[in-house]
């Protein structure tokens, strides 16, 4: 059986707290979830959780469960704060070009980026990435 692929956006609100809720234009499943948390693993944590109670629910009700793997897309905040640990604000204002001080202003929720920035971060990153995939080490 193939499993469905649904988008799952992971988003900080204006409290300070992560969502993450299924892509609402993709009908795919049979059921709505969402997770939320103090921290973008916290709020996947929950998702994941949501996930199975409600595969569980449907099996107990004998109704039919849509399975499915999520994609899961960030915002700026949430990528930021999720990927902190790993890439660092210094690090990543000399990936991108994006001075560390606007990067943490888009962490802590005090300002949003531009559609231009959010490309510009997007890219580059992407961009990185590849460079990475190539990588031998001798």
């Amino acid at each position: 059986m193939d499993m469905n692929s649904v988008k799952a956006f992971i988003e900080r609100g204006s409290d300070g707290i992560y969502s993450v809720y299924v892509d609402l234009d993709d009908h795919t499943l049979n059921y709505g979830i969402h997770g939320t948390g103090n921290t973008v693993r916290e709020a996947v944590e929950d998702f994941n959780s949501a996930y199975e109670a409600m595969k569980a629910l449907y099996e107990q009700k004998g109704k039919a469960f849509v399975e499915a793997e999520f994609s899961f897309k960030y915002d700026t905040a949430s990528f930021l704060e999720y990927y902190n640990k790993i890439i660092s604000l210094a690090g990543l204002e000399r990936l991108t070009g994006v001075n560390q001080g606007q990067l943490s202003h888009y962490v802590n929720g005090l300002k949003k980026p531009s559609k231009r920035t959010k490309e510009k971060i997007q890219f580059k990153l992407h961009e990185f990435a590849d460079e990475l995939k190539h990588l031998e080490l001798v």
